[in-house]
């Protein structure tokens, strides 16, 4: 049976106090597992305005209701309102995932300082924003975290470094199209990536005729031939106004044969040596403003797409 992995990335305040518990509602009503991957710092969302420099940032905006999904006194978080400590003040929340018996792991320390500044940053940054979500995962769930999940699919060399330095098993930072172990400028990192492998809703939806009443059918079509998949969602986008898509594609899925699980579940079966070798490159999705982190060439495979 193919699988189909959810991979929950939690941003905000918002996200985590009101998405959360009704993503975990839905998601046991319905059997369905999935890996749940925190923003454990400051919720400093309002500082993203810097980005509308970026190419294709209007674009998004206006296509996605970003009002709308995440809500005016999130959009000012880290500008005109301090921003929340989200591990301290939704301790209970997290606590509660865990318990619920889904995944939990890192996604950042502060969201918008990550994916915002990491693609140049240095060792000893990389290292402190690492180590700051490390210590408050490990101060909220008593042991040490073992999934590792970039904030906007955001990483660098030093960052990949410290995944396997940390003692991540392996880690989900990047977009690609099944399990591999990354290499930067020939250098092996040995804690193995698990990609998202589809695209999100926000990046297909306001495209090409696509509303939130039909976005289900265009991905339901992308895992129509079967084979095992990543798909992250959002507690800000699916744990809110886009429940009722996620609801109607477990539906699809499950119809299509697909067992949905966490992400453990495939890095569960994953043989890490004969896993294929394939560049980390920086690059672009359809549907998403600026670059990411990418599979790219594969150096050494034994991996064969799934009968």
């Amino acid at each position: 049976m193919p699988t189909l992995a959810l991979k929950v990335d939690v941003d905000t305040y918002r996200g985590t106090r009101i998405g959360v518990p009704r993503l975990v509602e839905t998601l046991k009503r319905h059997a369905a597992g999935a890996t749940f991957l925190f923003s454990l710092g400051p919720d400093h969302t309002g500082r993203a305005i810097k980005r509308v420099f970026r190419p294709g940032f209007f674009g998004k905006v206006s296509r996605t209701s970003v009002v709308g999904h995440y809500g005016i006194r999130t959009l000012m978080y880290g500008t005109l309102l301090p921003g929340p400590d989200i591990g301290q003040r939704c301790k209970d929340i997290l606590l509660a995932t865990r318990d619920a018996g889904f995944e939990v792991g890192i996604h950042c320390w502060d969201h918008i300082r990550w994916q915002d500044g990491v693609e140049k940053a240095f060792t000893a940054w990389t290292e402190a924003e690492m180590k700051r979500a490390i210590d408050r995962y490990a101060e909220v769930f008593g042991d040490a975290p073992h999934v590792h999940g970039a904030a906007g699919w955001q990483m660098n060399a030093h960052a990949l470094r410290l995944t396997q330095r940390f003692g991540f098993a392996y880690a989900s930072d990047c977009r690609g199209t099944h399990p591999f172990v990354p290499v930067w400028n020939a250098e092996i990192m040995l804690c193995p990536q698990i990609p998202t492998t589809l695209p999100t809703l926000d990046e297909l939806i306001g495209l090409d005729g696509t509303t939130n009443d039909n976005v289900h059918e265009r991905l339901l079509a992308l895992t129509a031939a079967p084979r095992d998949h990543v798909f992250t969602l959002h507690a800000e986008l699916e744990g809110m106004k886009l429940l009722p898509v996620l609801e109607r594609l477990i539906g699809g899925w499950r119809e299509q044969g697909y067992d949905i699980v966490a992400l453990n579940d495939i890095a569960n079966r994953l043989n890490v040596a004969a896993l294929p070798r394939c560049e980390m490159v920086r690059g672009e999705v359809p549907g998403r403003s600026g670059t990411l982190m990418l599979q790219g060439e594969e150096f050494l495979s034994s991996w064969k797409e799934p009968q």
